[in-house]
């Protein structure tokens, strides 16, 4: 009944915003159809641009719905660009739980008072959104860590009750999606259960602080020495899988341009550190914060660490494998190169297009997409519409692109989009590039076979040694294979010979049938 209620209450917003028009559109003609058109009549947003009236039923619907719109938004491969500039509108600001409720989760997780670990705590959340809201405070300290007396923190609390409503939300999405798909052709083409499935993914992930302070973690030892980036330290013995503390970090919005002007920053050295260490995290560490829009990163005003980069919430992260990473590295050089042909190779060789693929055919597919680019100013270029493009153009070929690469199209976008606001000369392909040729020789030339017999010598160092032995060993069990193989091949000789005599004794037998039998044919022929 709670789902039934909770759809009825989807319809009704849909058709308060006038979404149900759109719907309608969509849909084979027949009752389904029919119906939506009676009810459309009446519906009070038809006028209003398609791409808002679905950010304002997102909005409506409650943080999950704004959460996938936000998801979906960057799916700029499968929503037309109107109603992709409208999702990207969605706000993640949602209005926070009760101070009693935030100090009880807290207290219930660290398993003592809020008095009792904190020398202050601010009551008052700094930011609310879909999943947790984040508070600050102060640690007093304790024998076991005595170094975190007056250390400042931020405390992130998952909001209490979400998992039920996330997981009815889902159901529902799920339910929508089979329909759409079931009943409209562009809804095929729009994969919206892949979509939600791929939601779905991200928000269990969010779920977890734990995994959350994990990533942390990794993407703060990665960047350690870093003069560029900043990344908050977890305070371990206090994260728990609904709490998180961290060190609280102080800096402004990126997306407060003027305030960031006004205070002196050099935007087009900030907009060129952006793209290196997103390229960085990328094809150096293949592992790299995935939600990198402006509410999650700040720059550093103190004076021992000015103008640097502060990366928040990482919930949503991306990896690649080694494969991943040569693929993306050489297709991108081999673009800038206008290698096309390269390009198609590379699609062919990473096996995501069928073998039976013509290279050529591919090749000038991926032509036709990039070559118009290279009439315009490079500064002009969108490195991550070119590679939208191309995961567009390998669809054609029947390839699927793996997830971990449409969530690098995202981050791309989104660290692009960040970069041109900074900088609008920026040229992205030219600060890209040298980090690409960089890592493709450090990988692939020389510097990649020496640094691998590095790698390798430690396992070498201990196999050397043992390889006498090793070989004395293999040698043997050669031998004993041997003896066996000469055992079980003087059986088969003996099995061969057997089925000789007896093929031959059947061939005499058959002979001598047949020669009996043509006799008594021509004694008969004779009499008759």
């Amino acid at each position: 009944m709670r789902r039934i209620a909770r759809l009825c209450f989807i319809f009704f917003t849909a058709w308060r915003f006038g979404l149900l028009p759109l719907l309608r559109d969509v849909l084979k003609p027949g009752i389904g159809r029919g119906a939506l058109t009676i009810v459309c009549w009446t519906s009070p947003g038809g006028n209003l641009p398609r791409g808002e009236r679905i950010r304002l039923t997102l909005e409506a619907l409650g943080p999950i719905f704004v959460k996938f719109g936000q998801v979906l938004s960057t799916r700029r491969d499968l929503l037309p660009e109107d109603i992709a500039n409208e999702l990207a509108k969605l706000q993640d600001q949602v209005p926070p739980f009760s101070n009693a409720e935030s100090r009880r989760l807290i207290e219930e997780a660290l398993g003592q008072s809020i008095e009792e670990v904190f020398i202050s705590f601010d009551a008052t959340p700094v930011a609310s959104a879909s999943v947790a809201q984040v508070h600050f405070g102060v640690l007093r300290g304790n024998e076991k860590h005595p170094e975190w007396t007056q250390k400042a923190v931020a405390i992130k609390v998952l909001r209490p009750g979400i998992l039920p409503v996330i997981e009815g939300d889902l159901a529902l999405m799920y339910d929508l999606a089979k329909i759409v798909e079931k009943s409209s052709e562009d809804g095929r083409r729009l994969k919206p259960r892949e979509n939600v499935a791929e939601f779905d993914t991200y928000l269990h992930d969010e779920l977890d602080l734990m995994r959350e302070a994990a990533n942390a973690s990794q993407l703060r030892r990665n960047f350690i020495d870093s003069k560029k980036l900043m990344i908050p330290e977890m305070y371990w013995d206090l994260c728990h899988t609904n709490v998180m503390v961290m060190e609280r970090m102080d800096g402004l919005s990126i997306g407060r341009t003027s305030d960031l002007r006004a205070a002196g920053v050099d935007f087009k050295k900030l907009a060129a550190d952006g793209v290196e260490i997103f390229f960085t995290q990328v094809f150096e560490h293949g592992f790299f914060h995935a939600d990198m829009h402006p509410g999650n990163i700040m720059i550093s005003l103190q004076p021992e660490t000015f103008g640097r980069f502060i990366s928040l919430d990482f919930g949503i992260v991306g990896a690649l494998s080694e494969s991943d990473k040569n693929y993306l590295a050489l297709n991108f050089l081999a673009f800038f190169n206008r290698d096309y042909r390269r390009v198609a190779e590379l699609h062919i060789e990473s096996g995501w297009v069928p073998a039976n693929t013509r290279v050529e055919e591919l090749g000038g597919a991926v032509r036709s997409v990039c070559e118009p680019y290279f009439d315009r100013p490079l500064k002009e270029i969108s490195l991550g519409l070119v590679l939208m493009r191309l995961f567009q153009t390998s669809r054609r070929f029947k390839v699927e692109i793996q997830p971990q690469l449409t969530l690098l199209q995202k981050t791309l976008l989104n660290v692009e989009g960040l970069a041109r606001q900074l900088d609008p000369d920026l040229d992205l392909w030219k600060t890209a590039k040298p980090i690409l040729e960089k890592w493709v020789g450090k990988q692939l030339g020389w510097r990649g076979l020496i640094d691998g017999l590095k790698e390798e010598a430690p396992l070498w160092a201990k196999i050397l040694p043992t390889l006498p032995r090793l070989i004395a060993d293999s040698l043997a069990q050669s031998r004993a294979e041997l003896k066996d193989q000469n055992g079980e091949l003087e059986v088969l000789k003996a099995l061969l010979l057997q089925e000789r005599r007896t093929h031959r004794l059947i061939t005499g037998a058959l002979l001598f049938a047949g020669g009996f039998l043509a006799g008594i044919l021509i004694i008969s022929l004779g009499i008759y």
